[in-house]
């Protein structure tokens, strides 16, 4: 089990590499249905495995000078204050209330991927609207500490429309985001939640290779293309999440 467990782990960190989001996504069911963790360790462990890969990531988006330290690490700041808020007010609410958010994150999430269309920014702008990044950042960092997910497919949007980055920057930048407020999200849980740290281990090996990998191709493939595609697969995985708690309620 734990070679299927690490198979698709792989993919978890190609949609980090390629698209700078979705880690949790896929990380979050991987580990409740394939892993069979409780719905708040597979949360918690999701936010470990998404910010060590992130931060892998970074690196090589980096050395490509896709990275846009200064909005990211602004972004990434007030997403770790929420991050954090959202991991202790987790710990007060039942795994399938959880994973029933999670699943309309997953929903919400396809949904603005296979609609999402537009002509990228030609360049970043001079100057940030601090207000909407400061409320974006607090928004997206709670979502993401509390279901351990929303993160990237969340910043990516935010940093093209208030940082004006071009997309692949905008994918590199976000992994910088990910990585501080999967961080923070994490210290929040970890105060009610205990983790495997074995099986954390061998899937974040796992996912940073498949982040390795994206970090590669990212500049080979069309991003509008692997968006839609990704989009279904999440939509159908939203549906799949959503299906198994109604049916677990009935």
């Amino acid at each position: 089990m734990i070679f299927l467990v690490a198979a698709l782990a792989v993919l978890v960190g190609l949609s980090l590499g390629l698209l700078g989001g979705g880690g949790s996504i896929l990380t979050v069911p991987l580990l409740v249905y394939v892993a069979g963790m409780e719905a708040k360790e597979a949360i918690a462990t999701s936010l470990l495995v998404v910010g060590v890969t992130s931060a892998v990531a970074t690196a090589a988006h980096a050395r490509a000078g896709r990275v846009q330290w200064r909005t990211g690490l602004i972004f990434g700041g007030f997403a770790m204050v929420g991050a954090y808020l959202g991991g202790r007010v987790a710990a007060f609410l039942p795994g399938t209330l959880l994973l029933l958010a999670f699943a309309l994150m997953m929903l919400a999430t396809a949904w603005a991927m296979l609609r999402r269309s537009g002509p990228e920014p030609a360049r970043a702008h001079d100057t940030l609207p601090w207000a909407l990044v400061v409320g974006e950042g607090l928004v997206v960092g709670f979502v993401t500490g509390i279901v351990g997910a929303g993160g990237g497919f969340l910043v990516v949007p935010a940093l093209v429309l208030l940082g004006g980055l071009p997309m692949p920057v905008a994918v590199g930048t976000s992994l910088v985001v990910i990585a501080m407020k999967s961080g923070a999200g994490l210290a929040g849980y970890l105060s009610s939640v205990s983790i495997d740290w074995a099986t954390a281990g061998v899937v974040t090996v796992a996912a940073v290779a498949g982040a390795l990998l994206g970090g590669r191709l990212v500049s080979r493939v069309h991003p509008d293309r692997l968006r839609v595609a990704f989009g279904w697969f999440v939509l159908v995985m939203g549906v799949f999440v959503l299906g198994q708690e109604l049916l677990a309620l009935v």
